[in-house]
């Protein structure tokens, strides 16, 4: 079952969302209209397990607006649904707008659950009598900040279900072994994050526009691409600016969320302004990136209004080599979103970055490699005495990380350091894979 919670704007829609997903999903603040795009997410009220899809709040604008926009986003997910949970404000009582909404609503003949939420303390039934006005049955006085009114709302949804159509039984699925590779979509605000996943999934899936900062939640989205059909979760994510100019709690909520999106993928695809790119805040992207240990892809957007493509593609390249030299060959892939040029390569250029940062080295190969790189280019002497290098292990993948075991790990030289990193890089072909050394003393045989 599909659960689409609607309602005009401020009247808890996230808030109860976040409560049947259980967990913090979606960003809540007072300030109305927060909500832009719609988010699912796996729910579960009791016994009832369903997938509940937040939408934005209704506000009755014109169509080509934000509002309007919203509004379509909003509908697209009322007609995906089989039941609604319409919401209203019990406090503030019914509006014009809840009104105009019901009717909507109403002819789209599905179950609804009318819902008087911020009806919590002694006067919550005695303030949600008004929502019988909208002629959707009876409400279910709630408190989605509480959590009061759980049961009642549960008896109201296993009612609703019984009354959804009989679909039929659909063909059990056969179980992927692949699991989705997991794509954080980053970068400045409006550099066409979101007109970029819309792109890839062939859908208006995310509100997009020429206001900078559209996006606020960060918005999962499964897809398949390529022959194989290798699976991908793309995360749509808020635009990051420099965090001086981040003050007001909202936007701080967004760009919590999108790191937290960031932490939690494999591989992150850095937008950047093909007319402006390697700006300030985009480095301090990229670096943020690489510190996570994620498998990064750059994707040069708005390819479509480059004059010169051959020079503008080379000094990208160059530019990346020279500023990110923490995942040097990270790859720089054109493409337009709103074309579509470069989408297919992008995917193909992710998928291989993460083939590359879940790497696997054998000790015997790596040592081999130790004993060539040291006798090639020897440790420093630091204080007359010369530091050994004995032995090396992977510790781990995803990112690539190892232990050297050395006489003198505190007094090798960080440019040392590099130039290791920096012939694994080239010697296993890890281009802008991020690699982490770890530096331990080895223990004396003799002691």
């Amino acid at each position: 079952m599909k659960v689409a919670i609607t309602g005009r704007a401020n009247v808890g829609k996230s808030t109860l969302f976040n409560r049947l997903a259980g967990k913090r999903l979606a960003i809540v603040d007072d300030t109305p209209g927060v909500t832009r795009d719609r988010r699912e997410a796996p729910a579960r009220l009791q016994d009832l397990s369903f997938t509940v899809i937040d939408t934005a709040g209704f506000e009755g604008a014109d169509e080509e607006t934000l509002q309007g926009r919203m509004w379509r986003q909003m509908s697209e997910a009322i007609d995906d649904a089989d039941v609604f949970l319409f919401v209203v404000d019990a406090r503030a009582g019914v509006t014009p707008l809840d009104e105009m909404l019901a009717d909507n609503i109403r002819r789209h003949g599905k179950p609804v659950v009318l819902i008087a939420n911020k009806a919590e303390g002694r006067l919550g039934d005695l303030a949600s009598m008004e929502a019988y006005a909208l002629g959707l049955g009876d409400p279910v006085a709630f408190s989605a900040e509480h959590g009061e009114g759980m049961s009642d709302l549960r008896d109201a949804l296993a009612e609703a279900f019984e009354s959804v159509p009989d679909r039929g039984e659909d063909a059990p699925e056969a179980s992927d072994p692949n699991k989705p590779i997991h794509v954080a979509i980053v970068g400045r605000p409006n550099v066409g994050k979101s007109t970029l996943l819309n792109r890839i999934i062939g859908e208006e899936r995310m509100l997009t526009g020429p206001e900078a900062g559209l996006t606020r939640d960060a918005i999962a989205v499964d897809f398949a691409a390529g022959a194989g059909e290798q699976r991908f979760r793309l995360v749509d994510t808020a635009g990051l600016r420099k965090r001086a100019r981040v003050v007001e709690a909202l936007e701080k909520a967004s760009t919590g969320d999108t790191i937290r999106a960031l932490k939690f993928a494999e591989a992150v695809i850095v937008v950047l302004d093909a007319l402006q790119p390697f700006e300030k805040q985009d480095l301090s992207i990229l670096d943020l990136v690489v510190r996570e240990g994620r498998a990064v892809v750059i994707a040069l957007n708005k390819w479509d209004l480059v004059e010169e493509p051959d020079q503008t593609i080379r000094a990208a390249r160059e530019a990346a080599t020279r500023l990110v030299p923490q995942a040097a060959g990270v790859r720089v892939v054109p493409v337009s979103a709103l074309s579509g040029r470069g989408i297919d390569k992008l995917l193909a250029t992710v998928a291989e970055a993460v083939g590359k940062w879940s790497t696997r080295i054998s000790t015997g190969r790596l040592n081999r490699w130790l004993e060539g790189a040291t006798t090639r280019h020897p440790p420093p002497a630091v204080a007359g005495r010369r530091i050994r290098i004995r032995y090396m292990t992977q510790a781990k993948s995803r990112p690539p990380t190892f232990i050297a075991f050395c006489s003198r790990p505190d007094a090798l030289p960080a440019a040392y350091q590099r130039y290791l990193i920096n012939s694994i890089r080239e010697t296993f072909d890890l281009p802008g894979v991020p690699i982490r050394l770890t530096l331990r003393k080895g223990e004396n045989p003799y002691a």
